[in-house]
C-alpha cells in the first residue's frame, strides 16, 4: 500500500480520519481498538469494541498483550508473545496498521508505542479517535473481522524503552529531560494517586507536560508549532535527549507521539511509570512544580 503523505496526515504517526475513510477497503490495512480504561471507571473495553466499532476492526487487549510475568500493570510484552498475538489477530509484514480508541487520544498512542518498540513503523494513530469517526457519522459495524494469518516479523528496539535503574540514573545526572504525562496535581503531589500505597509527587528533575494539553477540544493533537510551545513553556529542553512517564506508561505514550511529530527521535518511555517509582521508599520523590 503506498500511503499518501499529507501536511497532516503521516502513516507512521498520526492520520485523519478523512484518510482512514479514504483507505478503509485497502486490503493491507489493519485497524485496531485499543481502549482501555482505568481501573474503577466500570467500563468493559472488549464490550464496547463488541457492540461498535470501524468497519475491519480487531481488539487488541492492553491488559492481555503485555508481559505475564511482571508484577507491574500492562508491561511491554515480550517479542514471542507480541508475535504470537498479532499473527492470532492476522496483523503482519507489508500492513498498514492504524490504531484508534473510545477516548479519542489515550490508550492508542500506547499500542503505537509497543508497536514501535517491535521494530514495525507502519503505524498511526486516528487523530481524534472513535469519538471523532462516529461524530462525523461514519460507518460502524458490530461484526467480528475475518481473520487470516500473517507472519509478522519483529526487531526490539530496546532504545524506545527504559527501566527504573536506568530512569534514576538520568535523573541523578539530568542530562536527558523526563517529562510526566500526568494532571498537573499528581504531579505536585496535591492530589492523591489513583492506584493505593503510592506515594504523590514526582521524580526528582522531571517536567511536567500533562497529556491532555497536547490536544484540541475534540481530542484531535494540536500543530507541531504549538507542541513545542507547550514543551518548552513547560521547560523542556528539546535539544536533549527524552524519557516519558505517566501514571502507568499509558499517556506517556501520548507524549511520545508528540515528540515523534516533532520530527525528535531520541525519546523514550520509563514503562514501570509513577506506579513502579511511586511504590519503592529508596527512590527520592519530588513535590511541588519540579523541573528544578
Amino acid at each position: 500500500m503506498a500511503p499518501d503523505i499529507s501536511k497532516s496526515d503521516d502513516p507512521r504517526t498520526l492520520v485523519s480520519t478523512d484518510w482512514l475513510a479514504r483507505h478503509l477497503k485497502d486490503p493491507d490495512l489493519r485497524i485496531l481498538d485499543a481502549s482501555w480504561f482505568m481501573p474503577g471507571m466500570a467500563r468493559d473495553a472488549r464490550a464496547e469494541y463488541e457492540a461498535t466499532h470501524i468497519p475491519g476492526a480487531r481488539f487488541f487487549d492492553i491488559e492481555d498483550i503485555s508481559d505475564a510475568r511482571s508484577e507491574l500493570p500492562h508491561m511491554a510484552p515480550t517479542v514471542e508473545k507480541f508475535m504470537s498475538r498479532m499473527r492470532a489477530m492476522g496483523v503482519g509484514d507489508g500492513h498498514q496498521v492504524v490504531i484508534y480508541d473510545s477516548a479519542g487520544m489515550f490508550s492508542a498512542a500506547r499500542v503505537w508505542w509497543t508497536f514501535r518498540l517491535m521494530g514495525k513503523t507502519d503505524v498511526a494513530v486516528l487523530d481524534g479517535g472513535l469519538p471523532k469517526w462516529l461524530a462525523e457519522g461514519r460507518e460502524v459495524e458490530d461484526m467480528p473481522p475475518v481473520i487470516r494469518d500473517r507472519h509478522m516479523t519483529v526487531q526490539r528496539q530496546a532504545h524506545l524503552v527504559r527501566d527504573v535503574t536506568q530512569v534514576s540514573a538520568a535523573a541523578k545526572l539530568r542530562d536527558t529531560e523526563i517529562i510526566d504525562a500526568r494532571a498537573p496535581g499528581r504531579f505536585t503531589g496535591d492530589e492523591p494517586e489513583p492506584r493505593e500505597g503510592m506515594r504523590s509527587g514526582h521524580i526528582p528533575g522531571s517536567k511536567n507536560v500533562y497529556y491532555r494539553t497536547l490536544l484540541n477540544d475534540d481530542s484531535t493533537m494540536k500543530s507541531p508549532d504549538a507542541l513545542r510551545a507547550l514543551f518548552e513553556a513547560a521547560g523542556v529542553d528539546l535539544s536533549k535527549p527524552a524519557i516519558t512517564t505517566c501514571g502507568s506508561g499509558v499517556t506517556a505514550a501520548v507524549l511520545s507521539l508528540a515528540l515523534e511529530r516533532l520530527g525528535k527521535s531520541d525519546h523514550s518511555l520509563y514503562d514501570g511509570s509513577w506506579t513502579e517509582w511511586g511504590q519503592f521508599p529508596t527512590l527520592p520523590v519530588e513535590t511541588g512544580p519540579g523541573g528544578a
